[in-house]
This record gives C-alpha cells, sequence and structure tokens, in this order.
C-alpha cells in the first residue's frame, strides 16, 4: 500500500471547489479532482465517499460537537438557549473559513440535487438537537419548535455572516436570534 500524500484532504477540497466552480459540479469528475490536485482517484476515494462528500463530509463532526455543546450546557438554560449553545459549536467548526464556507454555498446554491442534499443535512441536525432537548427533559412539541426555530435562526445567520465580511458567524447567530426575540416579544 502506497503512502498517502501529505495534505491530499485539503488540496482535493481545494481543487474540487475550483472546478465546481469553473465547470459546475456535474461535468467535474473524480478523476479530473484527482488530477488537478496532484494524486490519484484512489487517494481521492480514501478521503471522500464520492464528489458531494467534498461539499458535506463536516456534517458528523457538526452533529457531534452541536449535541455535545447542547448536552454539556447549563441544567436552567432554556430550550432556546440550549440550541444557541448547539448552534455556537455550528460556528466554531463552520466558521473557521469564510471563503471556504462563501465557495461552498455558490455551489451547493447551484445545483438542485445538492441543495437538496443541504436541506436533508440540516434536517438532519434539526431532529438530532430535538431529540437531545428531549433527552435534556424538554417537552416534544417545545423540543421540535426549539429546534426547528434554531435551524432557521442559523440559516439567516449562515446567509448574513457569508454577505458581511466584519460579522464573524458566532455574532451573525446572536444578532439573528436577538432578531428573532424582537420578533416575538410580546406589545
Amino acid at each position: 500500500m502506497g503512502r498517502w500524500e501529505p495534505g491530499a484532504g485539503g488540496r482535493l477540497r481545494e481543487a474540487a471547489l475550483n472546478l465546481y466552480l469553473e465547470r459546475g459540479f456535474d461535468q467535474t469528475m473524480v478523476n479530473d479532482i484527482a488530477e488537478r490536485a496532484g494524486v490519484s482517484a484512489r487517494t481521492f476515494f480514501r478521503h471522500f465517499a464520492d464528489k458531494r462528500e467534498v461539499l458535506f463530509d463536516a456534517a458528523a463532526e457538526v452533529e457531534e460537537k452541536s449535541l455535545a455543546a447542547l448536552e454539556g450546557a447549563p441544567a436552567a438554560a432554556s430550550a432556546l438557549d440550549l440550541v444557541a449553545a448547539a448552534l455556537e459549536a455550528v460556528a466554531d467548526i463552520v466558521g473557521r473559513d469564510r471563503e471556504l464556507a462563501r465557495i461552498r454555498h455558490t455551489v451547493i446554491m447551484a445545483n438542485a440535487d445538492l441543495r437538496e442534499r443541504e436541506l436533508i443535512k440540516h434536517a438532519q441536525l434539526t431532529a438530532a438537537l430535538a431529540d437531545g432537548l428531549r433527552r435534556r427533559g424538554v417537552g416534544d412539541a417545545e423540543a421540535e419548535l426549539a429546534a426547528e426555530t434554531g435551524s432557521a435562526v442559523y440559516r439567516v445567520a449562515f446567509r448574513c455572516w457569508v454577505d458581511d465580511g466584519d460579522l464573524d458567524l458566532r455574532e451573525a447567530i446572536d444578532q439573528s436570534f436577538a432578531r428573532l426575540r424582537t420578533l416575538t416579544a410580546a406589545d
């Protein structure tokens, strides 16, 4: 068995994203990505299950860390505060590289199948958060509502973050929660 190329995963991701932008996702083949990265197709498959996973390979880490943050939050926290803690963990992962996130978002928005997969990944995370809330004793309806609300807050915050170079993702999430609280405040 040959030695894996050092830094191959990063080179593969960069090559794939550039090719997706240049040619489009459907027109880019794994062999094209591997060639651009200077590795074999076999090396590609050591890092990614398929060419979609270049875009979605962080999903497991995002879910794991967000659930850990939710579970580690103070016992007296409200359901929305628990979701906010989980979203801060998401921001720590997704917010590492705005340019990568922006390119990834552009590629996904240009392809209906990728948009569908993105929605599925968001739905899976939302369901996992709702389950985490239930484990913390939050009622079924409240857990669903808090998780779905958090998902909406995150999507709005993410769009604000990728468009605003001065805002970090955590700040965008905090601002979106503040806007939500303003919208729902009793008159």
